[in-house]
């Protein structure tokens, strides 16, 4: 008598196939290497915070400070390491806010179609016709947003258009399925079809998205901060960005925005690499494509 594989089972199969794809698997040790440089941060580094030694201030890398010093003497390394933890918090709470606000609206409009599916898609067209990262500076600017939070739940805010696009996708595909066509004709609630049967099976493109959504709140919170609209108190990348070039050390002491650009550049790439293996992986058909 053949059995229906558990649930474990199929879990366990994508599981492999990721750990098969070389570029997943260098992403998913790019990720798991920030998040682990955040949790372990107050053991990494010292704080950061008020001034440093004045007789040490843009001092290149050496073996008592291993990226250099900023223009007023604080250790770079120390500000590298704790501004993982803003840019993890970014790259988390952005992606909630544009979850909970995509991910119903995509599902509504892809299961009843018609004129709900015509409104829900023109204000996605609306939001995706706008220029991102000019509005959110724009809203951060006119809000005076000077914490963190909320500058990722600005982020978050204007981020859910692709993912309600692509939710929206997704549910089309799996409404026009007969399981669902069958749950129908048994009378079961709509709410339990939607997010039960449909949200499920439809969640893999999403998921894909949700990883460079995160990527994309990184470089948009780094341009924020560079402008100087982030949060003062807090020691992310784009702000050490910001403070070599207002320091007018930005060519000067090449280390002072040397390693923030290189800590951004590998986070994005990292996230970017997990997509892909979380994409073929859970998708084997569009590597065969």
């Amino acid at each position: 008598m053949n059995q229906r594989p558990s649930l474990f089972s199929k879990w366990e199969k994508e599981i492999k196939a990721f750990f098969r794809h070389p570029i997943g698997v260098i992403g998913l040790a790019g990720v798991t290497f920030v998040l682990l440089v955040a949790i372990f941060a107050p053991v990494i580094a010292e704080p950061v915070g008020g001034y440093g030694i004045f007789e040490e201030r843009l001092t290149g890398p050496s073996t008592s400070h291993a990226f250099g010093t900023d223009d007023m003497g604080r250790d770079l390394f120390s500000q590298v390491v704790w501004g993982t933890r803003a840019s993890i918090k970014v790259a988390i709470l952005s992606v909630l806010t544009a979850t909970v606000i995509g991910v119903p609206i995509g599902l509504v409009s892809g299961y009843f179609q018609g004129l709900v599916d015509t409104v829900g898609m023109s204000l996605v067209e609306i939001f995706l016709t706008i220029p991102m990262l000019p509005l959110i500076i724009i809203v951060t600017a006119v809000s005076n947003a000077t914490s963190i939070n909320t500058v990722a739940v600005i982020i978050g805010l204007f981020s859910w258009p692709t993912i309600a696009r692509i939710t929206r996708s997704s549910t089309l595909q799996v409404s026009s399925m007969q399981y669902i066509e069958a749950a129908r004709c048994l009378g079961i609630r709509t709410g339990p079809i939607i997010f039960k049967h449909i949200l499920v099976n439809a969640s893999t493109p999403v998921l894909i998205n949700l990883t460079i959504v995160m990527a994309t709140s990184i470089i948009t919170e780094s341009a924020i901060s560079f402008l100087g609209l982030g949060d003062p108190t807090t020691f992310s990348w784009g702000k050490i960005l910001h403070n070599a070039h207002a320091s007018g050390a930005f060519a000067s002491a090449w280390w002072f925005s040397l390693f923030p650009s290189i800590a951004i550049v590998w986070f994005v790439i990292s996230f970017n690499f997990l997509s892909m293996g979380i994409r073929d992986a859970l998708n084997p058909k569009i590597t065969r494509a």
